[in-house]
């Protein structure tokens, strides 16, 4: 390697998955494609650039062909650990394996759990079970309102959720509440990955959620890349919902977020800090507002307003930059259910320095992005992992 980088950019499009893995009949999830089924729906998506870096050449996408000269490295990369969460996927980045998947509650939670929030708080709990966030407030905000009781429910994903308004429950109030579920919720008999404050304004019939949300994550199960960069006093940057996936370990500073387009006004705004380390950015519209809503059409609407915003990006990278933009899980919009769908993940790899892109090997874990970075700041490396700096050498 001719020079290592001083700034790492990771751009995680989350659920942004490329089809299924070897596996996925495993999680039920046979035929699942992300991209693809989007590009279908819609008659093909219009992204220039993530075409331009090779997003094509990995797999071909309905109006997303390959292209000669990629400018782009390129592969995709497949999950080793056990699951299909957002946490799972974005701590195997960061070099952790995950053996014991995040339990879900489908039928609630056990009465057991809910009887101690009750006592504790002195609050009734509403609801408990699996619903869409806008849904369920519509259904319970007016008894809710009248009564002073949680909002309590669930969805496809490992978490635990409190809706409150916040004239009703003031946010301190609702926060303490959620810390101490999260604590309740350490018990490795639940292992439920996030609690999360969801906070409402107005009235019956207009209800309207917050920029007030708040996760509390479990604290990863060990040391990170993040955890070593922080220590060896490089920065480690999380925007969007990295610092509550992380529980704010290996985090030196952290941008929050309310749309993907903030997103990526935050990512433009680290770019312009003289920092040396890692700038981690979560895009996580993608997910929440179109994946677990089976949305195909807004999904591909997302994507094409995220590849508008790249050239920005692309012209503010240094030639001591480098970028990587992947994803953590699939999240198929025409897939059965509304469950994260368990599929490889594409991997673009840009620095200043490349004269044309090429394929890289398949990666056989997430932890190799973890593995590259290590490599990168000469910091202790994680156990899983291979590493990809040589091969991307300038």
């Amino acid at each position: 390697m001719d020079k290592k980088f001083k700034r790492i950019f990771l751009v995680v499009m989350d659920s942004v998955g490329i089809g299924e893995s070897p596996d996925a009949k495993d999680y039920n999830d046979k035929g699942a494609d992300t991209l693809g089924h989007i590009a279908e729906a819609v008659n093909g998506l219009n992204m220039p650039n993530m075409r331009a870096l090779g997003l094509g050449n990995i797999r071909e996408i309905k109006g997303i062909q390959p292209v000669e000269k990629p400018l782009a490295f390129y592969t995709k990369m497949q999950e080793l650990s056990v699951g299909k969460d957002t946490m799972t996927g974005h701590w195997e980045m960061m070099g952790l394996y995950i053996d014991t998947p995040f339990q879900t509650f489908p039928n609630g939670f056990p009465e057991e759990m809910i009887r101690k929030v009750e006592e504790k708080t002195g609050r009734k709990v509403i609801g408990n079970k699996p619903a869409s966030g806008t849904e369920i407030i519509e259904e319970l905000g007016k008894e809710h309102m009248e009564n002073g009781s949680l909002i309590v429910y669930t969805s496809a994903d490992s978490v635990f959720q409190i809706a409150a308004h916040e004239e009703i429950i003031p946010l301190e109030e609702l926060y303490e509440i959620c810390k101490f579920c999260r604590q309740l919720l350490n018990d490795p008999k639940y292992m439920v990955g996030r609690v999360i404050a969801r906070p409402f304004v107005g009235k019956p019939g207009a209800f309207e959620r917050t920029p007030n949300r708040h996760d509390y994550a479990l604290k990863p199960f060990g040391r990170t890349v993040m955890n070593e960069l922080k220590d060896e006093g490089y920065d480690v940057i999380a925007i969007g919902k990295i610092s509550d996936i992380f529980s704010g370990e290996g985090v030196t500073q952290s941008f929050h977020t309310v749309s993907n387009m903030d997103g990526m006004d935050q990512l433009l705004k680290s770019m312009d800090i003289d920092f040396t380390g890692l700038s981690f950015l979560n895009l996580v519209d993608f997910d929440a507002k179109y994946g677990h809503r089976r949305n195909p059409q807004g999904y591909a609407k997302a994507l094409e307003e995220y590849d508008a915003r790249l050239p920005e990006v692309l012209e503010k990278l240094t030639e001591q930059d480098l970028l990587m933009i992947t994803a953590d899980h699939g999240n198929d919009p025409v897939h059965h259910g509304t469950d994260h769908t368990r599929e490889y993940v594409p991997l673009l790899v840009y620095h200043k320095g490349i004269q044309e892109g090429k394929c890289l090997p398949m990666r056989e874990s997430f932890a190799d992005i973890g593995k590259t970075i290590a490599e990168n700041f000469e910091i202790k490396s994680p156990q899983y992992g291979k590493s990809f700096l040589e091969e991307i050498k300038r």
